[in-house]
């Protein structure tokens, strides 16, 4: 992960993104970007939290099939807030189209999870064909990363990673843990970056999951 002698030459790294994307990094009042770059985007080697996905709308930042944060519409119901859950997590970003809910102590913490997730981490829900969401990354070092997730699956389909609006690396859930709240840890792929520097990411989705990050782990046994 980060640190452990890994030398940050911030000056010197080349923004890359494509030319005329309009999305910039996610902040808000509460999270207010990443402090070890000098434009707030998600960090790689790190992990990449696929709530927050770029700043632009529909169509720029990210593309849902329907126009309602559905994650956040269920939450509304009796009973799916949980108790000590703020407003700002049960219903996060909910004027947007993505689905977001988070991981609930009556539901995803059960005797049924290979591993368990984190305590009320944000998770992309109801993915369908077609949907997609981007991020502004910072990439620290050039190379070959192994991708990581905890996950939840009925009949996964791949996901696959875009950079720069190429095609890059297709994620495949070996899995399938019966439930949507069943929960399991899997190495899914791997990508690789050609120089650091500042990337779009963009994640389009299959269906049949529920997973909330990305694990980017760099491996120096993996670079040939």
């Amino acid at each position: 992960m980060l640190g452990c002698g890994l030398l940050f030459m911030v000056s010197a790294v080349k923004v890359e993104l494509p030319v005329g994307y309009k999305g910039i990094p996610y902040r808000d009042a509460v999270y207010t970007g990443n402090k070890l770059n000098p434009i707030g985007a998600q960090n790689i080697p790190g992990r990449v939290e696929l709530a927050w996905y770029d700043l632009g709308g529909e169509g720029v930042a990210y593309h849902d099939n329907s126009p309602r944060n559905e994650g956040a519409q269920l939450n509304k119901k009796a009973g799916e807030q949980r108790s000590g859950i703020s407003d700002y997590l049960a219903f996060f970003r909910e004027k947007e189209g993505v689905d977001i809910s988070y991981t609930k102590d009556n539901q995803d913490f059960t005797n049924s999870n290979k591993v368990h997730p984190k305590s009320s981490q944000l998770y992309i829900c109801n993915q369908e064909e077609g949907e997609w969401t981007n991020y502004t990354i910072y990439v620290h070092q050039k190379g070959k990363y192994i991708i990581y997730t905890t996950y939840s699956s009925v009949d996964p389909k791949p996901v696959e990673l875009w950079v720069n609006h190429q095609f890059s690396s297709r994620l495949s859930f070996p899995e399938k843990t019966g439930n949507l709240h069943f929960w399991t840890q899997s190495e899914l792929g791997q990508i690789s970056f050609p120089a650091p520097g500042v990337y779009l990411l963009t994640v389009k989705y299959g269906g049949g999951l529920n997973f909330g990050y990305l694990d980017f782990l760099f491996n120096d046994a993996r670079q040939n």
